[in-house]
């Protein structure tokens, strides 16, 4: 009986030495830049009375106009007019830098050097510094080897976004002119609050 014992105890040892131990894979780190490209219609406004479309880079969503006297937006468009969400924009700490380069090359965001809506005349984007227009076809053509950079509205995120197109949206009226123009981007925004894309 001991030396059936004695056998046993061999073979419950050999099979435990023999059982292998598997590691469980670790679970892959969430993604911290968030990439798209966007459609976003404009008012086609050049006595600036319509509202702003208002857009956030954290979710791509646009923002109702009810909502632009909070923090909520990032920056908005009319026409061919940028704001950002702050001082005279808006309530946010929004700033922009409108950079030589390629949406591509640009990995890091400045961390400086941001331009904020100081008035309603000294706007954070330039009108015009970003499109040349073409007074014969009264095309607006996004400048090529330009990239914008935003701090965003909280202050604590980075994104970057290149102008595609800008294409005008049906003609209404009499005589016909279209009330709308639709902007084409594309951007990648940092949700881990570093510089780096």
């Amino acid at each position: 009986m001991k030396r059936v014992l004695f056998y046993c105890a061999i073979a419950a040892i050999s099979f435990t030495a023999c059982k292998k131990t598997t590691t469980p894979a670790p679970t892959p780190a969430a993604p911290t830049t968030i990439t798209g490209t966007k459609i976003i219609s404009v008012a086609f406004d050049p006595m600036g009375m319509a509202n702003f479309t208002l857009f956030r880079f954290s979710d791509s969503s646009i923002v109702a106009n009810a909502d632009s006297a909070s923090s909520n937006w990032d920056f908005g468009l009319r026409f061919t007019t940028f704001i950002v969400n702050s001082n005279a924009g808006g309530p946010g700490s929004a700033g922009a830098i409108l950079a030589d380069g390629t949406f591509d090359a640009a990995t890091t965001a400045p961390s400086t050097g941001y331009a904020y809506d100081t008035t309603t005349s000294a706007r954070a984007i330039k009108d015009g510094s970003w499109y040349t227009y073409n007074a014969t076809t009264h095309a607006f053509t996004p400048n090529a080897g330009k990239v914008f950079f935003f701090k965003t509205a909280d202050g604590l995120h980075y994104a970057k976004m290149e102008l595609l197109a800008v294409d005008y949206g049906p003609l209404v009226g009499n005589p016909p002119s279209p009330s709308i123009l639709y902007y084409t981007f594309r951007y990648t925004y940092q949700s881990n609050g570093t510089t780096t894309f």
